[in-house]
């Protein structure tokens, strides 16, 4: 016994050592779920919770071998000297840092949650490699977490007392049998290890992915919880993005859906239009200015005037003002993001670009030519310009300006230059120049701008680590979430925005857009769902009265925004836009797209489908069930729904292997 003991010591303290890893991604997935239990827990029972379990065994036994590959070839390759405590010293110190590793990412991840919805992927390292504060962002992190970072420690230290090492000397064993025995496990392993990354062992089944997890959950989020970190991290480097599904023929594909916009026509009916069309024709003078406001995790959610329905017709949310400029603005009765971050919020807005695919566009499309509407107008004789308080260069948002057609850009580095203001000492200490002293700079320069102009500005204030000037301490709603307070500020600072607006001379000639870049933190079960989550507030003001007022039905969407200012402006000329024009389309033919989790859906009408790329895998009808709780796939499919959307997916992806996101000369 002592014998075989002593043989098979090296594989028995591996099978040991690799389930105590085991163990530890289990309580880092039960700490990621009690950390975002509103989101993540409001909907378990125990049988999903069983069938989750099942799926999340696979995504760790995936990650575990990814990880510990090398250790894995340390404790099973025979290695019979008389020299080998180092070696075994060596072998746990490999698989103290890897999982260790693995430990603190799986919990600094299940904060980053609640920011994205998702497990974090690949792409975090390219969409923050120009971030210069994300130390302090980390340590602010740190001490806001303190017990995650105990409860990491915790794990790595238990992990570290449990490690069991071999039993006995190698090189008093028998040589022959030995060998035999290290190369046997050896042989055994290779092929399980593979069949584990793989996650089965059959021919027909493919290396999982992120999409996997999808089978194991009812909503789109629930992923979350199945999959680990390491894991999403692992299957997102070098992943190729664009991937043609191949749906349909082109003639086909065409028949159901082009993002190219033919010129315009006049409407065949007065009421097919909200907009006077009167084509530019490349004539731009007296044509109207347009400002986009993009304003940092301005979810839908925190508006008062958006939400009469909620807490029992009680709920005042945290923006007064923009709750006083719906009243004569116009705003749809849905209106949704495109993406869960601010990368993604660029591209749909300015551009017509839906977020589709992981890593996400602005990383790794950068050599497409791109169009935009800065570019559009641009050539039509506007004067065009992108502002964003950050450091310049900050989250790649100065390269896809310039790359989308605008001229000028003013960041950090342009306020401080103006005398008028006080250049760093408006500094948040973190992302940014302040929301309210930054759109004054904004509002100012425009009026030095020669008209007609096109202008976006990003805001940063209501952002992570949500803090306040000093002054304003005391002066806004805290509310139940630490961004509360940072939107009651921003929303001062629109305030004082359109205030200062509406003294210059271009204000009445200039069509405003208010939108969000994504939601953030919620406390209402209808903005956590996986439409809700995307809600974010899309309203146009015309301080002439041209457009008309009030809530429109319909569904509206971000890349919508920019084929609708054309078509208010007159632009006459095909170009490429994945949204649509809102005002010169029937209510029951718009229509939202979102992605997340390797999960397409589409919003049109009374439903909402979610599609894994393969085939329907729910239907909602979402007017009646905000919650997303009856699943009616079985007894209501949709499959025009799901045949547009595949339509947009494979056109989408196409265009961006193909370079076809412009107009070609």
């Amino acid at each position: 016994m002592k014998l075989k003991k002593n043989i098979c010591s090296s594989p028995a303290a591996f099978v040991v050592n690799m389930a105590w890893a085991y163990v530890a991604y289990g309580l880092c997935r039960m700490l990621y779920l009690a950390e975002n239990w509103s989101v993540l827990g409001s909907n378990l029972s125990w049988a999903s919770a069983w069938e989750m379990m099942q799926g999340a065994w696979m995504f760790d036994t995936s990650a575990l071998l990814y990880t510990n590959a090398l250790y894995a070839l340390m404790m099973l390759v025979p290695w019979h000297v008389k020299e080998t405590d180092g070696w075994q010293r060596a072998a746990k110190g490999v698989f103290m840092v890897v999982n260790g590793l693995a430990i603190c990412i799986n919990l600094a991840d299940s904060v980053y949650f609640q920011y994205t919805g998702r497990r974090t992927t690949a792409t975090i390292f390219s969409e923050f490699s120009n971030e210069g504060n994300l130390g302090g962002i980390i340590g602010v992190e740190f001490l806001n977490h303190w017990y995650l970072v105990v409860a990491s420690l915790f794990l790595i230290y238990g992990l570290s007392k449990v490690y069991a090492l071999p039993v006995g000397k190698p090189w008093r064993r028998p040589f022959g049998l030995y060998y035999t025995v290290q190369t046997l496990c050896l042989l055994l392993f290779i092929p399980l290890c593979i069949c584990g990354m793989r996650g089965g062992a059959t021919t027909a089944v493919r290396p999982i992915t992120i999409s996997n997890a999808n089978q194991y959950v009812d909503r789109p989020a629930d992923a979350a919880l199945v999959l680990n970190t390491p894991f999403s991290l692992i299957r997102t480097i070098g992943k190729k993005p664009f991937v043609d599904p191949k749906y349909f023929d082109k003639e086909t594909l065409d028949s159901i859906y082009s993002p190219v916009k033919p010129p315009l026509t006049p409407p065949k009916e007065e009421n097919d239009t909200l907009a006077a069309y009167s084509p530019l024709s490349g004539e731009s003078e007296g044509a109207k200015n347009i400002v986009i406001l993009i304003v940092e995790s301005f979810g839908r959610e925190y508006i008062g005037g958006l939400n009469h329905h909620l807490d029992g017709g009680t709920y005042k949310g945290y923006t007064p003002f923009t709750d006083s400029l719906l009243k004569k603005s116009l705003t749809w009765e849905y209106t949704l993001a495109n993406g869960r971050k601010s990368i993604d919020g660029m591209p749909s807005v300015l551009s017509s670009i839906p977020m589709f695919v992981e890593p996400f566009f602005v990383t790794s499309a950068a050599t497409n030519a791109l169009s935009g509407i800065a570019r559009e107008l641009g050539d039509e004789g506007y004067h065009t310009a992108f502002f964003h308080g950050a450091e310049n260069g900050s989250m790649g948002f100065q390269a896809f300006a310039r790359a989308t057609g605008f001229k000028d850009y003013y960041g950090r580095d342009e306020y401080n230059q103006d005398k008028r203001f006080n250049g760093d000492a408006d500094f948040d200490g973190t992302w940014a120049i302040w929301d309210e002293p930054f759109l004054q700079f904004y509002a100012q320069t425009m009026t030095d701008m020669k008209e007609p102009f096109i202008t976006a500005v990003f805001t940063a204030s209501s952002h992570h680590p949500f803090v306040v000037p000093e002054e304003y301490a005391d002066s806004f709603p805290r509310g139940d979430k630490p961004i509360h307070q940072c939107i009651g500020y921003t929303d001062h600072a629109l305030r004082r925005f359109f205030e200062t607006a509406a003294k210059q001379p271009w204000y009445e000639n200039t069509l405003f857009v208010l939108t969000a870049d994504h939601t953030n933190q919620s406390t209402h079960p209808e903005y956590q769902t996986a439409l809700g989550s995307f809600s974010v507030p899309i309203i146009l003001f015309d301080p002439s009265g041209t457009l008309p007022t009030g809530i429109r039905p319909g569904i509206a969407q971000q890349i919508d925004i920019m084929p609708t200012l054309l078509g208010i402006v007159g632009y006459n000329k095909p170009y490429v836009a994945f949204g649509k024009d809102l005002l010169a389309t029937p209510t029951e033919d718009t229509w939202a797209v979102n992605y997340q989790n390797d999960i397409y859906q589409l919003t049109q009408g009374y439903h909402l489908i979610q599609f894994d790329g393969r085939e329907t895998k729910a239907v909602y009808r979402f007017r009646e069930d905000p919650l997303l709780q009856h699943n009616l796939r079985e007894s209501t499919p949709q499959p025009e729904m799901e045949k547009r959307l595949k339509a947009i997916i494979q056109s989408y992806m196409q265009r961006m292997n193909e370079d076809g996101l412009t107009m070609k000369d």
